[in-house]
Formats: C-alpha cells, sequence, structure tokens
C-alpha cells in the first residue's frame, strides 16, 4: 500500500474512516423538508431541489445555460495524488450526468496545516490539477481552511443548452437502464481502510474512481437518452429509485447483470459493510422488491455507498444496444442491467 509522508495512513485521519459518504437519504430529506421555499421561484432556474438531480442548470441565454454543483469528503484513498484524482473525477461526474460540458472549478480545501506536512496538501492539488487537465477545465480559484480533519472537494461549472439537459425526471416505459462503471467502491473502501486489500486491488479501486465520465457522457450526447444521473452516495438503487420517483415509472433490475467489483462481494460477506451502504438500503427497502434468491449480501451490494460511480441511463429502447455497443468500444466498462416498466409507483423490482 502507498503511504504519505511520515508513514501516515490518510484513511485513518478521519473520524468516519473516509468513507466518503453522503448525509443520509433520510436525514438529507427531513432538512430539506423543514426548509422554507423560495417565495418567488426564479424561472430561469431550469434544475433545482425539486427533484434530488445531480446539479442545478440556471438559463443565461436562449440556448446557454449554466450547470453547477460542488461536492467534497474525508479521504478514500491513501495516496493524497490519487485523493485529489478522486475528489476531482467525483465532482466533475455530475455535470457529466447532466448532458453539460464543465468548463470551471473552485478547489474546496481543509488541512491540519500544522500537523500534517504540507507535501502532502500540494500532491492533492497536483493529483486533482492533472485530473482538471484530462477533462479540460480550468481551475479559477478556492477555498481553504485550517480543519482537524483533511477533506477535500470541487466546485464546477458547465455549460449546456436549456433544451438538451439530461434530468433524471424523464424515464420513459420501455427504456434500457445501462450502468458505466462496477460498483463496490464502497465496500472495497472500507476494505482498504482495514488493510484488507491487496495492491492489486487497491489499483482496481483507484483506476474506477478516478475514470472521467466523459467519454459516456459525450457518447450519450448522439442517442435519445430519456433521464441520467451518476451513482454516487446513495448506492445504485438509491440514484435508480430517485429516477423512477421524478419520471413516476417502475424499473426491473437483472442483479446478475450488474458489474460488481472483483471481491466486494466476498468482503460483504465476511462484514465489511460501511454504515452509509446500511443505510441507504434501510432508505430503499420499502421501495423495492428483491427476488426471495437474492442473498442480503446482495441486497447490500445494490446499495453500496459509491465514491466517484458511473452513470446511469434510461435510454430508449431502439437505440440502447448502439449506444451500449458504442460505450464499450470506446473503453467504457458499460452494461445493460435492466429496464423501465409500465408501473407508476417508483417502485423497484430486482431478479
Amino acid at each position: 500500500m502507498i503511504r504519505m509522508a511520515n508513514d501516515v495512513k490518510l484513511t485513518s485521519l478521519s473520524s468516519k474512516g473516509g468513507c466518503g459518504c453522503k448525509i443520509g437519504p433520510a436525514d438529507l430529506e427531513n432538512v430539506l423538508r423543514s426548509l422554507p421555499k423560495q417565495s418567488a421561484p426564479n424561472p430561469n432556474l431550469l434544475v433545482g431541489l425539486d427533484t434530488g438531480d445531480d446539479a442545478g442548470v440556471y438559463q443565461l441565454t436562449n440556448d446557454l445555460a449554466l450547470v453547477q454543483t460542488t461536492d467534497f469528503f474525508t479521504p478514500i484513498v491513501d495516496d493524497p495524488y490519487d485523493f485529489g484524482q478522486v475528489a476531482a473525477a467525483n465532482a466533475i461526474s455530475d455535470v457529466y450526468a447532466m448532458g453539460g460540458t464543465p468548463i470551471t472549478a473552485l478547489n474546496i480545501v481543509a488541512f491540519p496545516i500544522t500537523t500534517l506536512d504540507e507535501s502532502i496538501l500540494t500532491s492533492i492539488l497536483r493529483g486533482a490539477g492533472d485530473k482538471l487537465d484530462e477533462a479540460g477545465v480550468s481551475l479559477a480559484g478556492g477555498h481553504s481552511i485550517d480543519d482537524q480533519e483533511p477533506k477535500f472537494g470541487l466546485a464546477v461549472t458547465g455549460t449546456i443548452h436549456p433544451d438538451k439537459i439530461h434530468a433524471n425526471s424523464g424515464a420513459r416505459p420501455g427504456d434500457k437502464l445501462i450502468l458505466t462503471k462496477p460498483i463496490g467502491v464502497g465496500i472495497m473502501s472500507s476494505a482498504l481502510k482495514k488493510d484488507m486489500l491487496t495492491q492489486e486491488g487497491i489499483d482496481r479501486l483507484t483506476s474506477v474512481m478516478t475514470t472521467l465520465n466523459k467519454t459516456a457522457s459525450e457518447t450519450m450526447r448522439n442517442y435519445t437518452v430519456n433521464a441520467s444521473t451518476d451513482v454516487t452516495g446513495f448506492g445504485l438503487l438509491g440514484h435508480l429509485s430517485e429516477i423512477a420517483a421524478a419520471s413516476h415509472v417502475d424499473v426491473h433490475i437483472d442483479a446478475d447483470a450488474v458489474p460488481v467489483l472483483p471481491r466486494a462481494q466476498q468482503l460483504a460477506q465476511a462484514g465489511v459493510i460501511p454504515g452509509g451502504t446500511k443505510n441507504n438500503f434501510n432508505h430503499v427497502k420499502e421501495h423495492v422488491t428483491f427476488s426471495e434468491n437474492l442473498a442480503e449480501t446482495d441486497q447490500y451490494i445494490l446499495c453500496d455507498a459509491v465514491t466517484s460511480g458511473g452513470l446511469l441511463l434510461s435510454a430508449d429502447s431502439s437505440e440502447a444496444d448502439a449506444l451500449l455497443t458504442e460505450l464499450q468500444q470506446k473503453g467504457v466498462e458499460a452494461h445493460m442491467i435492466g429496464e423501465v416498466t409500465d408501473g407508476k409507483n417508483g417502485h423497484i423490482t430486482v431478479d
């Protein structure tokens, strides 16, 4: 395992163990529900809080809108350079999920500058900068504070045509569901913290999280994709539930078709299941019918809290096969995992 200066393990510096998880969906819903809505909503705000989408979209002109998002978290890997790359890829992903083009970013830094070598922060920022360069995103500045726990992320701005937004609310019966990265990241990250991964496993986990969703996003624009999101902290079924509810449809998932990182199932069976994953499961289980043949650990994996996951696309059935083929030809780890059905209850069936 790659160690930092002075042999400090980066993921051990967080009281949360570097899980990178969001606040639980139930808790977040309770907080947002208690807030008053704006008295006079701005008609130029095309996408806001109402559907729990990946980013906000604000229209500037008839053919130009801004896509805005932010994300940050505690260390998810031990190598500081890799941590910066993961954080950048994760933050940029929300713009890709909306079908937008990211253009600028601001760094968000919390770092114990008096207790950790500043070279660690330099490596984090260098990793993020290299990932921004890969994405063609300009770093416009940022903000830093001295904090007991290291945290890092970015606020990202992109552009999009107002008529070409890929929100999470447009899925239609008959659509095919395509996932562009494997899941199991949360379980593997927890195993990393417990020193249960080989270097090969660490490299595979890091590769998934640092891969941009740029190719997948740019490819989907050439097809009829009715809804899109990226799979992150609420897990595959959590984000799929958001699509189903916002679109007023039901969905069917083939568990065997869902790509899962190697050893994730074995680790889950050994009890390596993050708290965020368990929270996700408890939140969505009332909206999911699991096959009685599906083991509980496999149910947890489908709810696993992901960092920098893939895009989940609801594609028109007449174009889904061609989209899947092109994604795979371009090196995207895409799989067709299910379909949208005729129900209108936001319910998920997993076989």
